[in-house]
């Protein structure tokens, strides 16, 4: 769960600074991938990885993209609305898309973000190492010594 159970508001859980597209939905193993290519400025391809995906509200880029943590309320909106078990919340996360271009949602298991040096259309190689930059998890949240929703709770770049 993102949102904490105090009731504090949403935060940045992190910003990035580039455009990214909706790159694939696979039904069979409820993973998202959202693309960051390369480009004038960037030399890596970034790929947001939502994994264990129970719902999500999408447009279909976000352009300078930041995920945020949802409160309570948005929280319990998306179980409700998405009829995950009420068992499950505390292995799932809800994540608040807001970009310039436009807003989303992703209830998930979790997140990763990875770069890449190639800039292939496809999935990618799924057995190469992963140069991970940024991941969340729901343990992530609650970790000893950082609040629900901190940021520096989690591994960053």
């Amino acid at each position: 769960m993102i949102s904490s159970p105090y009731g504090e508001p949403a935060t940045l859980l992190h910003r990035f600074g580039r455009t990214f597209r909706v790159w694939g939905y696979g039904v069979s193993h409820s993973h998202l991938l959202l693309r960051s290519r390369k480009d004038g400025v960037e030399d890596s391809r970034l790929d947001l990885h939502f994994e264990a995906v129970d719902s999500m509200q999408l447009v279909k880029r976000y352009e300078d993209l930041e995920l945020h943590a949802v409160d309570d309320a948005e929280f319990s909106r998306v179980y409700e609305e998405s009829g995950v078990p009420p068992g499950w919340r505390d292995t799932r996360l809800v994540v608040r898309l807001r970009s310039r271009s436009g807003t989303g949602y992703v209830q998930c298991g979790r997140i990763v973000v990875d770069r890449h040096q190639d800039d292939g259309d496809g999935p990618g190689d799924e057995s190469a190492i992963r140069d991970v930059v940024w991941s969340l998890r729901p343990s992530g949240l609650r970790a000893p010594g950082g609040p629900a929703g901190d940021p520096s709770a989690h591994r960053q770049e």
